[in-house]
Formats: structure tokens, sequence, C-alpha cells
């Protein structure tokens, strides 16, 4: 079988990775989770996975109804380390909504139109109207992150990105817009873990792209990048919820009810849309616990 990138994954993990990350990587048994410091050492039971999930997923049904009877607005980003769980995440909360209510939103590279208009100007396109959600599969953070990481934008670019960030969020608050920041996070060896799986199935190797390979040699530049937008961006108006996302489904678990427990609507059951579980889910405090290099 032919792997993507000339198995540059594959050469990675054998040649240039530390080797305690390696290391941790061997002797593994199905449904480890291989960060010590996680507070779970086995993935979530599948059975009381899906129980829960079929329940938040009845309450998100709700939360639809309400949003599109009221006419609320509700924006959702999805950030994170790649490999995180973005996509599986947003999958499990839209599955059994209306596409019309609530869409994706996963913008490619800018257009040479776009790039020349005011940064925000293509995400502004996409937000919410009244009776919709609105799940950003990355979003305007690429900036802040990504494109800091591989020299896509200017320190220019990036400084006045971080100035105007803050009001823009206000105004989008301001105007009525619920906006919730999910960060979902994955330790070092975990990400390679994923990255390695994808690379040896068919069906999931479109998931990778160059800047996945490129993005394994550059872990402390994403971390820095990291803990300076959240200590610019986390706020009052518009904070960020960090999950510890190295059990995929404790993490979709927690992403749901991070939005549930912000949004009130009809119907809401205090007790299944309640906040996420605290020792894998809160502020940016708990974001560099766990991301071992």
């Amino acid at each position: 079988m032919t792997l993507p990138f000339d198995g540059a994954i594959s050469r990675f993990h054998e040649t240039e990775a530390p080797e305690p990350l390696r290391g941790a990587l061997h002797d593994l048994r199905k449904g480890d989770v291989i960060d010590p410091g996680y507070p779970y050492d086995r993935r979530m039971d599948k059975d009381d996975y899906e129980d829960q999930l079929e329940a938040l997923q009845h309450q998100l049904a709700r939360l639809q109804a309400d949003v599109k009877e009221a006419g609320k607005r509700v924006g959702v980003v999805f950030e994170g380390r790649d490999a995180a769980g973005k996509g599986g995440s947003i999958k499990r909360f839209r599955e059994n909504l209306n596409p019309r209510v609530a869409r994706v939103v996963a913008l490619p590279k800018p257009t040479e139109t776009e790039a020349g208009e005011w940064y925000f100007q293509r995400y502004v396109r996409h937000l919410p109207t009244a009776g919709e959600i609105v799940l950003f599969d990355r979003s305007w953070y690429n900036r802040a992150v990504v494109e800091k990481v591989f020299g896509f934008c200017s320190d220019e670019q990036r400084a006045r990105f971080f100035d105007q960030v803050g009001p823009f969020e206000r105004m989008l608050v301001g105007d009525g817009i619920t906006l919730v920041k999910i960060w979902l996070n994955v330790g070092r060896a975990e990400q390679l873990r994923r990255f390695l799986a994808r690379e040896g199935d068919p069906l999931k190797q479109w998931k990778l792209s160059w800047i996945d390979v490129e993005g394994l040699k550059r872990w402390d530049a994403y971390t820095s990048a990291i803990g300076e937008t959240f200590a610019r961006t986390h706020s009052d108006h518009a904070p960020w919820t960090v999950i510890r996302a190295d059990d995929k489904r404790r993490a979709r678990l927690a992403a749901i009810r991070s939005v549930l427990s912000r949004v009130d609507f009809a119907g809401k059951d205090p007790s299944v849309s309640s906040s996420p579980d605290p020792s894998i889910c809160g502020g940016p405090g708990i974001w560099p616990h766990g991301d071992n290099g």
C-alpha cells in the first residue's frame, strides 16, 4: 500500500521523533490512554459512552427546536491540536440535527480576493442568522496559531489580529450571538498515534495534509503560539473552554456539554445538559497539563 507523503509520518516516528515519544507508543493495548497524567488510564466504556451520547443528542434536538423557534443565533468555534478530534466531535454534535439549522463551516485556503480583504471578512459571511447554529471547523484563530507557526502571516498582521479579535468577538456577543470557543488538546504521543493510524488506513488518509506532516516537527512552536493565544484572547465575554482530548469519547461528550450548558433552551434537562467533566475540561489553566513532548 502506498502511504501518503511517501510515508513521512512513519519515517518521523522511526527516525526523527524524540526517544521518549517513540517509547511512549510501545506495548500499548487497545483503549490505553498514553499520557500518565491524564485522569483516566483507559478509554471510556463504549456502552456508557453511547448511552450518554444518545441522551445528549436528544438535548441537542431540543436546543435546535428552540433556536429555530426563538430565532436564536449560536456560533461554536472548534479549534485544537491537529488530530485532537475536532471533526469527530462536530460529527457527533450534528449527526441528528437538521443541516438547514445546524451547519458546519470549514473554510479552505483564502482565495486571492479573500487574502486582500479585512481578515475577519470571510468569516463574517458565515456567522449564524436567526434560528441557526453554526459550527466552525477551525476559524479566525488560524492566524493566531497555524499561520504563525508556518510563517503564513507577518508579525504585524498577527499583532493586528490580536488587537481586533477581542472587539470583534465583543460585537458578536453584544449583538446577541451565543459564542462558544472550544479548544481540543491532545498529548504529543497520542497525536502521533492517531497520525500513524490515519497514514495506514486508506479510508482516513484524506485527513492528512502537508501541514500535519510538517507540524510534527514544530510541536514547541505550536505550544508557544497556543499559549500566547490563550493569554491574549480568553475573556469574560468570549472565554475559551479547553478539553483534554486524549480519550475521544470523553472529549466528544465534554464538547457537547460545553455548548448545552452555556445555552438556555426550552426542554433543557439540567441533569443531562450539565457542565462537562472538570477533570478534563476547564479554562486555559488546564491546557499545559498533559501537553507532553
